[in-house]
Formats: structure tokens, sequence, C-alpha cells
């Protein structure tokens, strides 16, 4: 059998290099000269050949991170494909970069950070049609295969989507903390007395500590942004103070 004429570290050369076009037929106008380069055609055999895995991304990742500090981030992303017709993985996802529903496909990232860096860890494509695994069941999926590969991290943070109480009591189960945002309609119990949505309860910007409905007690943030908006952030570390929380924030890149 004759070897193949490109490999995975040429291709990855080529993402690296490439400043526009990422396609097999741009990867071959761009190969180095030779008497028998690699054909477009190869190139597209060496990506079918490579399904994607998460476990080749950690065992490139898991040289680059620390176990025992910096902090996981769970976020996803959409990207957008708005005029594939058949193109695999394409769905219809919410775009926070266009403000509406858009046809895309959908990843969801681990990233490991300690402020510095930022090291993607693992991933999953959503496509529940095909899966049937929801958002928040790859949630969960990603921080279990973290801990099984040792994962002790300060923080775990992510946006309101991923706020579940099934996922915040898993963290909870692992020892972890966690820092997320919560919508305005999330229902606290301040004083013992009564369960009211957020948006009706007063908040102090240095925290205060409430009873999550169905959780138990957390630390509610109130955070008002310049333009007037009000954003509620929220842990389960009752002791984490404001400039703490912020650092958190900004290392995650959710806020």
């Amino acid at each position: 059998m004759n070897r193949p004429k490109v490999n995975e570290y040429d291709y990855i050369d080529f993402l690296i290099a490439t400043q526009k076009a990422y396609s097999c037929m741009e990867a071959e106008r761009v190969q180095p000269e030779s008497e028998n380069p690699p054909a477009h055609d190869a190139i597209t055999r060496l990506l079918h050949r490579m399904e994607p895995s998460s476990a080749v991304l950690w065992q490139e990742a898991s040289r680059h991170v620390s176990l025992k500090s910096g902090i996981l981030v769970i976020d996803d992303s959409t990207l957008d494909k708005f005029y594939a017709q058949k193109m695999e993985l394409v769905t219809r996802h919410w775009s926070g970069k266009h403000g509406r529903v858009v046809q895309g496909i959908n990843l969801i990232t681990l990233l490991w950070t300690e402020g510095d860096r930022h090291i993607p860890v693992d991933y999953r494509f959503y496509e529940k049609l095909v899966d049937g695994a929801t958002k928040n069941n790859h949630f969960r999926s990603m921080l279990e295969t973290a801990r099984e590969h040792g994962f002790a991290p300060q923080c775990v943070v992510f946006d309101s989507w991923y706020s579940s109480l099934d996922n915040l009591k898993l963290i909870r189960s692992y020892g972890w903390v966690w820092l997320t945002r919560l919508k305005r309609n999330r229902h606290v119990n301040p004083d013992n007395t009564e369960n009211r949505p957020l948006s009706e309860t007063d908040i102090l910007l240095t925290g205060t500590v409430v009873h999550l409905k169905g959780y138990g007690f957390a630390k509610v943030f109130k955070i008002v942004t310049p333009d007037g908006d009000i954003d509620y952030w929220a842990t389960n570390d009752l002791n984490l103070e404001e400039l703490q929380r912020l650092q958190l924030a900004e290392e995650s890149l959710v806020n």
C-alpha cells in the first residue's frame, strides 16, 4: 500500500499559515514545490480518515495545563453557514454575534485557563437530531471527563444557559466551586419568607447570600452595566468577594 502523501501535521501547518481560504483546493495550491505534490483529492481523503476526536485534543492539551490550579470555562459558539444546503452538522442555532437564530455549526468547548493561557481541553458538536444529546448533556459529560482526567479547578465558569439545577448539583458533588450568570426570573428566597424572582429581590453589588430554589444557599451579585442593563452572577462559594468574582469572570472571557 502506498503511503499517504499528506498527514495531519501537513494540514495543521496549512491551517496555521493560510490567511483567508481553507479549502482543499487552496491547500493543494500552496503546497511546496516538489516532483509529485499532493492533489486536493489526497487532502480530502485525509480529512475523511480523520474522524473528530476530543481524546486526540486531550493528548495535545494535557501537556500544557495544570490539573490542580486554574479555572475551567464551558461555552458554546456558532460558526455561521448561511448558504450551506447539505453540509453535515449545519442546523439552526442562536448566534450571539448576530443576535438571532442562524444556520451554522454549534461547538461546545471546555477551556482551561490560569489567566494568561487559554487551552481547549475538550469539545462536543451539538447535533441533537443525530445523538439525542442536549447542550446540558454535553456540559455534564465534559465535566465528568475532566474529573476523570484529574482536574481539581479553582472554579468552573459558564453562562446562564448552563445554570440548570442538575448542572449546579453535579459540580457541587465534585467539591468544586461554580460561577455563573442567572436569569432575572430565577427564584430565590433572601430572608426565609418566600421565593421571588431575582428582579424583585434586593441584591448588593458586593453580593447577597440567598437560598436558590431547588439548590440551596448561593451568593448572588447584581451588576449594572454602563448601558443600564442588569446582570446577576452567582456562586456556591459564599465567601467569594466581588473583586474575586470580577477576576474570574475576566479570566473566563464569559463576561
